[in-house]
């Protein structure tokens, strides 16, 4: 965050300040965690179900906050500026919204329901081609993330990227209305929280919040396969550029993929050709690779220069990354799963070249309710139809999968714990093998992955 008073920021947050301090200077931007405050923070005393910050005051001064924001006046430590506002939380997203207005620079908003932190990368990758780039650390993409993400831009940044998440209707909306994007990308409309939405069409309602708030100015990248397409041009005021692989203005032509990538002819209608290359296999990686591509174009970057950014991507952990373990092949797609990203993901396995046996190790997936019977269903025939040669499965959850997948003929092992999994890893896999690991945050698949081929580098 840019360097302001204390009194200024308390003016934008229409909160009072009781004890002192209006001239102090606010360097080290802001800060909800006692344990990494920067020097000459502004500290948020947020409140959840089962902690309280407020209890915490006097440590945030020791870390070193400059100035604190707090809602309960009666524990405020003496000595150190206050801003007194009703809700913390309330006033860290209202200066959140102040400070977007302020920075005056492009702001592209990415949501859907998978391939956001991927679509981010990517997308921050080709325009740090030519912009100071400002973009969403990890996955803080929702209430409060975003504000943080917002707040973490500073003078030098010439564009912010921030995701947008959601597992419950309306969270979307005011998230933009913080963020106030002049690019939106939809990444995909699939099944994720799907039990929390009640259906697709839903999810598909209130991943249209970005397009929504767009301006006539503004443009909503979205996959030209997504069949909300024509749905979304009716709903925002700006403009719709479709793009993908193999469709769309802006297009991947000629794929090919191996272990170490994809390459592709990146097409721009109106613009022209050049190859292309993304250090990630997948065709729904192709697709993320396009919407970031297409931002690029939006925001006036060269061909050669979004090439150029598309080849440098660096994707956050536990997504299609690939590794060696003693000439075994893992795929460690193990950050998250809904039935959309599982199907990409074998698919993937399946696309691969492999001089070994293709194998799968698949946990559960959250947040399907009473979806989840036909998405486990589903799976397990898609393993069967790709040949999958091995389908190990992880959680009694998943039994539907199990049942499927071994009715159609595939070879199938059910595992409730991760240890056992791993064993049978460690004992009937070998060299030349490829190996993927995908499944819910609540699976923790990664264990598997960990202790059957443990890296000493992990990061």
């Amino acid at each position: 965050m840019n360097h302001y008073s204390v009194s200024t920021l308390a003016e934008a947050m229409n909160a009072s300040l009781p004890q002192g301090g209006e001239e102090v200077l606010i360097t080290g931007g802001v800060s909800t965690d006692t344990r990494s405050i920067p020097s000459n923070a502004l500290f948020f005393a947020l409140r959840g179900e089962n902690f309280d910050a407020h209890n915490f005051l006097e440590q945030a001064v020791d870390a070193g906050a400059a100035a604190l924001v707090i809602d309960r006046p009666e524990a405020a430590p003496e000595g150190v500026p206050v801003i007194v506002v009703e809700d913390v939380l309330i006033a860290l997203q209202r200066l959140a919204c102040w400070y977007c207005a302020e920075l005056d620079i492009p702001v592209i908003a990415i949501t859907g329901s998978n391939g956001k932190t991927s679509t981010k990368d990517l997308t921050k990758a080709v325009l740090s081609q030519k912009f100071s780039v400002n973009a969403t650390l990890g996955n803080l993409n929702n209430h409060i993330g975003l504000p943080l993400s917002v707040l973490a831009t500073n003078a030098e940044h010439e564009v912010g990227i921030f995701e947008m998440g959601m597992n419950h209707p309306g969270e979307i909306a005011p998230l933009c209305q913080i963020a106030r994007p002049d690019i939106s990308i939809i990444t995909n409309v699939g099944t994720a929280h799907i039990e929390n939405m009640g259906s697709r069409q839903a999810i598909a309602d209130e991943k249209g919040e970005v397009a929504r708030a767009l301006t006539t100015n503004g443009t909503l990248l979205v996959p030209a396969n997504c069949d909300f397409v024509e749905y979304y041009k009716d709903r925002t005021a700006g403009k719709v550029l479709p793009v993908g692989n193999g469709r769309g203005a802006v297009r991947a032509e000629n794929l090919t993929t191996d272990g170490d990538g994809s390459r592709f002819d990146l097409v721009i209608d109106g613009v022209g050709r050049v190859s292309a290359s993304i250090p990630v296999t997948g065709k729904h990686m192709v697709n993320n690779a396009m919407l970031a591509a297409g931002a690029g174009h939006l925001l006036g970057l060269t061909l050669d220069e979004i090439s150029a950014g598309l080849s440098d991507a660096v994707l956050t952990s536990g997504r299609l990354r690939q590794f060696d373990f003693e000439g075994i092949q893992v795929i460690d797609d193990t950050y998250n799963a809904n039935p959309e990203s599982v199907t990409a993901a074998v698919e993937t396995l399946a696309d691969l070249p492999c001089q070994g046996r293709r194998i799968a190790c698949l946990g559960v997936m959250a947040e399907l309710g009473k979806h989840a019977s036909a998405a486990y269903q589903n799976l397990g025939e898609l393993v069967a139809q790709k040949e999958i040669d091995q389908l190990l499965v992880v959680g009694a959850e998943a039994q539907e999968m199990v049942d499927s997948a071994s009715k159609a003929g595939a070879k199938v092992e059910l595992f409730l714990e991760a240890a056992p999994a791993a064993e049978w890893l460690k004992l009937n896999t070998k060299e030349q093998d490829l190996v993927l690991f995908k499944g819910s945050r609540a699976a923790a698949i990664e264990r598997v992955m960990h202790q059957a081929y443990p890296e000493p580098n992990y990061p």
